[in-house]
């Protein structure tokens, strides 16, 4: 066989798994493996201007094609850079395969030069993480990475890979497959337990079905909605599971959760039969705990037996693909005479929708603008507000697309999550919904979208605070805005509580950043000029565009469920009462 070194091989392993798009930055530790992708035409390597966002990149691109995520930086400060979008990732249940470089096997553990502990640090937020300390194990290595990363739950793999393997001669040989010893990922359906289910939906009078982002993750939106639609059965969804089917279907009642819609949470409150799959019953989306569907039997499937009884106990456990489960559900289900239920749910939509009801430059005419205008889009989004309205009011279905983050709720991965999916879907609109606040975190990354030409249009909310933290200090700690007004200067009064027109100018002004990168940049104060901006982004097809929208200062993410209340206690605002 021939002989060729670690970092070749590392590139032919990066062919072999059908990689098209890297993101990578480089460093001294990882300078050899750079070195062999120099004049790599088969593998596009974007660079972009920080591993976070860098990171937050691949996720974006590893969650709109379905593909595995991949990425390469340095060691030290580069690997470690990285651990946020890891954490970010694997929460989500996104295939990423992260390389870092190392320094020499032969110096690791003496306080190298940007050395650090990279497996060990990441170990307990990711799915696997390994140090390769022999170039005889580096194709199997790499091979395990992306096999791990894609079956099963998927999820995050770092893979260390230190200066010395990298250098090393040895075989060209990468393998075709990998078995794993001690990992089998669930692949078959438990029919008897299946059957069980459906025997107690098939005597429910008020069933619904929780669906969670493991739906979407297994790419089974087209089955979910057939079932949904052969069954009549109501369908409610997590903030990762938005889009499970589509939002204009007929049985899509909503958002569960802290702020999910008054049908959403009565429905799981008063159902006989919760049929959950995807989903890991996290707190954002239970209240209190004791009274989540207190008066039902619960079904759950997941892909991810620890996910199951975790924090809600269940009565029928289920532990499959999401897709396997549903095509075998499909075969099986049969339609309910539930309409009383149904009526009542709908007599619930009708009666309390999520309506903000303002007049003026509302965070929902501008989302409703954006479903009007664009038809064959993905819509990523930051956190905090901004994410909350957009789960409240984007309209997802087969040609849409939203990417957020919904397990470590990561501020500043909305941008360079666009910039990914952009990469992987470059004839398809990519759409930011971010905060000013959020925006701010990953803001260099627009001269990676200047300079790949990615005409990405970036919708800032600009209230001028960290919202939804000020939303919980007005309504739950006195109006005591604490390190929340991004207008704050030096010379502000310390205990200032009220938004005022004396009010120091906003920093940065965003229209002459986004100019200075070579981007376009829009200010919209009133409402009548949402889709002159948003026409006007869209026609610009060579650089990124950001919209500045000035909202109301302290505009609040309503209904909400207080913290440590059950799901049926909501504040609704006073737009969502009874019409």
């Amino acid at each position: 066989m021939t002989q060729i070194t670690g970092a070749d091989l590392f590139v032919k392993a990066l062919k072999e798994e059908a990689v098209d798009t890297l993101f990578a930055y480089p460093g001294g530790q990882a300078i050899d493996l750079f070195n062999a992708l120099y004049g790599e035409e088969e593998i596009d390597v974007i660079l972009p201007r920080h591993e976070q966002g860098l990171i937050h990149a691949a996720d974006g691109y590893a969650r709109s094609t379905g593909k595995v995520g991949v990425c390469l930086v340095t060691s030290g400060p580069g690997a470690t850079n990285l651990v946020t979008g890891i954490a970010t990732a694997n929460y989500d249940s996104v295939p990423l395969v992260c390389f870092t470089g190392q320094v020499p096997t032969y110096l690791i553990g003496n306080d190298a030069f940007q050395e650090v502990d990279i497996v060990g640090i990441t170990r307990s937020i990711c799915k696997y993480a390994v140090t390769v300390r022999k170039r005889e194990d580096l194709a199997e290595t790499i091979k395990k990475a992306f096999y791990i990363a894609k079956t099963g739950k998927p999820g995050v793999v770092v893979v260390d890979l230190p200066k010395d393997v990298q250098k090393a001669y040895g075989s060209d040989f990468y393998p075709k497959e990998i078995m794993v010893r001690g990992y089998k990922p669930s692949t078959s359906v438990h029919i008897k337990q299946l059957n069980k289910a459906l025997d107690i939906l098939n005597h429910a009078s008020k069933p619904v079905f929780l669906v969670g982002g493991g739906v979407n993750i297994a790419h089974a939106k087209k089955e979910m909605t057939q079932l949904a639609e052969l069954t009549g059965v109501p369908v409610i969804t997590t903030i990762m599971g938005k889009g499970a089917i589509p939002t204009t279907n007929r049985l899509y009642v909503g958002n569960i959760g802290i702020h999910g819609s008054y049908a959403a949470n009565s429905a799981i409150s008063h159902c006989d039969v919760l049929f959950s799959i995807g989903t890991r019953f996290n707190d954002r989306i239970t209240g209190k705990v004791e009274e989540f569907a207190s008066n039902a039997k619960i079904i759950h499937i997941d892909v991810d037996a620890a996910s199951i009884s975790r924090n809600i106990d269940v009565d029928v456990p289920i532990v499959a693909d999401a897709k396997q489960a549903i095509c075998a559900l499909l075969e099986r289900a049969e339609p309910l005479n539930i309409s009383a239920w149904t009526d009542e749910i709908n007599r619930w939509k009708k009666q309390y929708p999520i309506d903000m009801g303002e007049a003026g430059l509302t965070p929902q005419m501008i989302i409703q603008s954006i479903n009007e205008l664009f038809q064959d889009a993905v819509i990523a989004t930051d956190v905090g507000q901004n994410q909350l309205w957009a789960t409240q009011f984007l309209d997802i279905d087969e040609k849409k697309q939203m990417l957020t983050s919904g397990g470590l709720g990561t501020m500043g991965y909305g941008f360079p999550a666009a910039i990914g999916a952009k990469l992987g879907n470059p004839h398809k609109d990519v759409i930011v919904i971010s905060g000013d606040g959020g925006m701010q975190m990953n803001i260099q990354e627009m001269a990676t979208a200047v300079v790949y030409e990615l005409p990405v249009i970036i919708c800032i909310l600009n209230n001028g605070y960290l919202g939804n933290v000020r939303q919980w200090q007005e309504m739950f700690y006195e109006r005591r805005y604490s390190s929340t007004c991004m207008r704050y200067r030096r010379g502000c009064e310390t205990g200032c509580n009220k938004p005022d027109h004396c009010c120091p100018e906003y920093t940065p002004d965003f229209i002459a950043l986004a100019e200075s990168y070579g981007a376009k940049g829009i200010r919209v104060t009133k409402a009548e000029d949402i889709k002159t901006a948003l026409r006007s982004a869209k026609q610009n097809t060579k650089t990124p565009t950001i919209i500045e929208f000035i909202i109301d200062r302290e505009v609040n993410v309503m209904p909400i469920v207080p913290p440590g209340n059950f799901l049926g206690d909501m504040i609704l605002g006073s737009a969502m009462t009874a019409t």
